[in-house]
């Protein structure tokens, strides 16, 4: 099988697929891992994010409950040391409005299996605290990955890019040659569907993020309000986020949009108002029109499909894979 996409979505499939026996080729425009997924957070986090029964909250919570036997996994495959951190997360209520929305929320997910509980936090009128909202280290996600993916026999084909699918998936054309094949898995992210017409299109939303390295740890869970968040890795590394912007590929930094994220994670975290970030940068959401992820298998064909996963590329990467790979085995 040639899967175009080498971001935590393709790496997984094609690593869980050369596990079934499936010879796999992978290709990427880039190095591996270098768009979305080396941008993301790494939130595992339900919590913040679903709070009506769907397929997709089904397949979040089956990923989340998979996530620690991944990374453990990847580490013993690969040999590298993952930060995964299963830290719980808390969301505050500023206002009796937000704290009745909160509650209200919360009162919905748990009939879905989303645990909270009330929590006391500084300020606040209300907070909940989520036990179960996990975060992990993207990049190293991802580098475990590539290792994971070469020791299992996929072949990786960076700087490569695909240009066209052959007639139904029997293989694809690159600025490179042509790569007959029996099967083809798109999971290029916001890029995917210029890939072949008819596909749910793939929408590309910028999102910022801004980074700290504070000499201490200052926060032990997630920390989340609204459309602002932050996380701490066990390195120290201090990240807050972002923005939901609709602007085409543009790679420019904005740096109005910068100072605004630094400014509501403040808010949530005094301490940060006096510090200047170190790193910020962006990162092409892969969103779709009809709002959900687009994967399987396209009928009449021998092509899949693993792409259009939003804010959730990299919780839902474990159930995707084993998805894809059940499909096709």
């Amino acid at each position: 099988m040639i899967v175009a996409g080498a971001g935590i979505i393709g790496l997984s499939c094609a690593w869980r697929l050369a596990q079934k026996g499936v010879k796999v080729r992978i290709f990427d425009c880039r190095q591996a891992s270098r768009e979305a997924s080396w941008a993301g957070a790494g939130m595992l986090a339900p919590g913040g994010e679903l709070d009506e029964a769907s397929p997709l909250t089904a397949m979040a919570l089956d990923s989340l409950r998979q996530y620690p036997d991944f990374v453990a996994e990847l580490q013993e495959l690969s040999g590298l040391l993952i930060d995964h951190q299963r830290c719980g997360a808390i969301e505050p209520a500023f206002s009796e409005a937000e704290a009745d929305a909160l509650e209200n929320r919360a009162l919905r997910q748990m009939g879905l299996g989303i645990r909270s509980e009330p929590l006391t936090y500084k300020n606040a009128i209300a907070a909940r605290f989520y036990p179960d909202d996990q975060l992990v280290a993207p990049r190293e996600v991802t580098n475990a990955l590539r290792i994971a993916c070469l020791r299992a026999g996929v072949l990786i084909h960076e700087g490569e890019t695909v240009t066209e699918l052959i007639q139904d998936g029997s293989g694809v054309r690159t600025n490179l040659g042509e790569y007959p094949d029996d099967s083809v898995l798109i999971a290029a992210g916001a890029w995917s569907s210029g890939f072949r017409a008819g596909l749910p299109v793939a929408i590309p939303v910028r999102g910022h993020l801004i980074s700290w390295r504070p000499e201490r740890p200052l926060i032990g869970s997630i920390l989340r309000h609204k459309n602002t968040y932050l996380l701490q890795r066990r390195n120290a590394e201090l990240i807050a986020g972002t923005s939901t912007e609709y602007v085409g590929f543009d790679r420019a930094i904005d740096e109005r949009t910068v100072s605004d994220i630094h400014s509501r994670a403040a808010q949530l975290l005094p301490d940060l108002a006096a510090l200047t970030p170190t790193d910020r940068w962006i990162g092409f959401r892969p969103g779709t029109e009809c709002g959900s992820p687009v994967v399987g298998r396209i009928g009449g064909t021998n092509i899949w499909t693993a792409y259009g996963h939003y804010r959730n590329g990299i919780l839902l990467a474990p159930a995707t894979a084993r998805m894809i790979a059940k499909s096709v085995t």
